[in-house]
């Protein structure tokens, strides 16, 4: 089993404590976990864009010029794609981007990512987050003391404090361990995760 330390949010280390390697020692799938982001983005996606074709557009119904004898190149509707105001050649239409992974992959992609930040010493554990004020300046204050700049905030319980705190500070977001995912782990460039989340990561992904 890893160690890694923990901390207070002073940045002091006051422990240690060992990951389970069931969920952060496990081998890193490059493949599901860009299949697990392509996956995120793709079902984000609202594929609501659309463009008329040449059939839709209004207009068009004679025959500019007869067909021989003008000298020019022979012409059906004005409504063509290559005339102004005509339809667009193969029309983007709305359409659904998002498609599915199996449970179990997306178990091992997540597995993998939180494995990453393992072994990139990415990963940071505090014995505790808890404000007894919203303060974005305490948040920053945390933030300073562990050196750390852009970062994801996994909490194990929903807490208002820490999370409208750290709201108004660019680039850090705040998650539940119910809500962590591939895409955001990889975004930032650190983890920070209490004790009891780690716990919890470990008792669903285990």
């Amino acid at each position: 089993m890893a160690k890694v330390s923990v901390y207070n949010m002073e940045g002091n280390q006051v422990g240690e404590i060992e990951l389970d390697d069931a969920v952060f020692g496990v081998e890193v799938n490059e493949h599901l976990v860009h299949m697990a982001v392509v996956n995120q983005l793709a079902n984000k996606r609202q594929g609501t864009q659309s463009a008329k074709t040449r059939a839709e557009v209004s207009g068009g119904g004679k025959k500019p010029w007869r067909q021989k004898g003008t000298g020019h190149a022979r012409q059906g509707s004005t409504r063509a794609p290559q005339w102004t105001g005509g339809g667009v050649v193969f029309a983007p239409k709305p359409r659904d981007y998002s498609f599915k992974m199996n449970r179990k992959e997306k178990a091992a992609a997540l597995k993998s990512a939180l494995t990453s930040r393992v072994l990139e010493n990415k990963l940071i554990v505090l014995d505790s987050l808890n404000f007894d004020e919203i303060k974005t300046k305490k948040m920053q204050g945390v933030l300073n003391n562990l050196k750390v700049n852009k970062a994801l905030v996994v909490l194990n319980e929903k807490n208002e404090n820490v999370i409208l705190s750290a709201r108004n500070i660019p680039n850090v977001q705040t998650a539940l361990t119910n809500t962590i995912n591939v895409y955001d782990i990889l975004k930032y460039n650190t983890m920070i995760v209490t004790k009891d989340a780690v716990k919890t990561i470990e008792e669903v992904y285990a």
